[in-house]
């Protein structure tokens, strides 16, 4: 018989986008920029104590521009402007196509010819599948996806308070009955 859990959400890497105080407790977001409710739990998270570490989940299927977004975020990431373009973008989401998006980019000050070269190249979209890979691998079906530690207690509540009502906790593959991580919810 074939085993159809899920595979364990990979935990912190070298080069994951990562803010937020260095003690505080790490919380996987994985997002799409045209997803509007990403952009709330984007600013909700923003607010809470927490480390967020951010991961593609752009499914073209689910927005067209999803992709193209994915890959201009990780093509100012080699400027060093990830997090003010993320901003940027959950900030604007109405206009997210390329002039808009050029336009953001000149605001941050990156370098439009290098961003247009490394969001088309080969790296950048590596990243992309490779985030998106591990989302539908871990059992993600929706945007935004927030997995949380095992071992801290309070950070479901925490979740819960600031929005967050899907978090879900990191841990062993699922058997696919795992219900959502808020205790309100269960």
């Amino acid at each position: 018989m074939t085993d159809l859990r899920s595979a364990e959400v990979p935990g912190p890497r070298a080069d994951d986008h990562v803010r937020g105080p260095a003690d505080a407790p790490l919380v996987l977001f994985y997002g799409d920029y045209a997803c509007p409710k990403c952009a709330l739990a984007h600013e909700r998270l923003k607010q809470a104590p927490v480390r967020v570490a951010f991961r593609h989940f752009a499914l073209k299927a689910k927005h067209p521009r999803a992709l193209a977004l994915a890959h201009a975020a990780e093509a100012a990431a080699n400027q060093g402007r990830f997090w003010p373009l993320t901003d940027a973008l959950y900030a604007d989401q109405g206009r997210l196509e390329d002039p808009h998006l050029w336009a953001h980019c000149a605001a941050l000050g990156i370098d439009l010819e290098r961003f247009e070269t490394d969001r088309r190249g080969d790296e950048v979209a590596e990243r992309v599948k490779r985030d998106v890979r591990d989302a539908l691998r871990g059992g993600a079906t929706g945007t935004p996806t927030v997995w949380i530690a095992h071992d801290d207690a309070d950070l479901l509540d925490t979740m819960v308070t600031f929005g967050i009502r899907d978090a879900r906790r990191i841990g062993s593959p699922t058997d696919g009955r795992a219900r959502k991580g808020s205790t309100y919810e269960q």
